[in-house]
């Protein structure tokens, strides 16, 4: 091992101590290198509201705009190739991905057929759920909670909690000053 790797080894289980002891977290040596504050940072770069942060994982692409205080996760992509917005107060979990084009018919046609784009909008106070996507054209509400695993393939209705592949609504998203109901419908097929 060269020197210099052994430096950079002593660092990484310098840091490694560090982030374990103060935040009891264990992160990619990268992000141990960046800290904390590079995610807010890079909110700030790619002009995202004040307080939003953004993993050094996520992949963005295309016109994005976020707003204030809104949390994105790490291995998330967010595709505004053909626009995407979201609003205040969000959190877009682990894995989440949300799409404003889709290639499909380019490769059935072998390539004759265009990209297909359509924006997606996100409305305030929303909750993304893991592994979740939401697809090209849709707009989600505020006060939504998408499940994760779901696929958002049309529009939701704001104070919705959808979830499934595709996402129905499930319940419903009361709010009252810091107060938050969730209100799940019955099972139907019980009843």
């Amino acid at each position: 091992m060269g020197e210099i790797q052994k430096e950079l080894l002593n660092l990484h289980e310098r840091l490694r101590e560090l982030f374990r002891s103060k935040w009891k977290r264990s992160v990619p040596f990268h992000e141990e290198i960046v800290g904390d504050r590079a995610r807010w940072e890079r909110a700030r770069f790619l002009g995202f509201g004040e307080g939003t942060s953004v993993y050094d994982s996520s992949y963005i692409y295309g016109d994005v705009r976020v707003g204030k205080r809104t949390w994105i996760g790490p291995f998330t992509i967010l595709d505004g190739t053909g626009g995407l917005e979201i609003g205040d107060y969000c959190s877009i979990s682990t894995g989440a991905q949300i799409y404003s084009h889709e290639t499909s018919d380019w490769a059935l046609s072998g390539g004759k057929a265009k990209y297909t784009y359509a924006p997606v909008c996100i409305g305030s106070c929303c909750f993304i759920g893991s592994l979740a996507i939401i697809r090209m054209g849709v707009t989600v509400g505020d006060h939504v909670l998408v499940g994760a695993h779901s696929f958002v393939n049309k529009n939701v209705p704001s104070n919705s909690i959808v979830a499934g592949c595709p996402a129905t609504i499930i319940g419903k998203v009361a709010v009252q000053g810091e107060d938050v109901t969730l209100t799940y419908m019955k099972d139907r097929a019980k009843s």
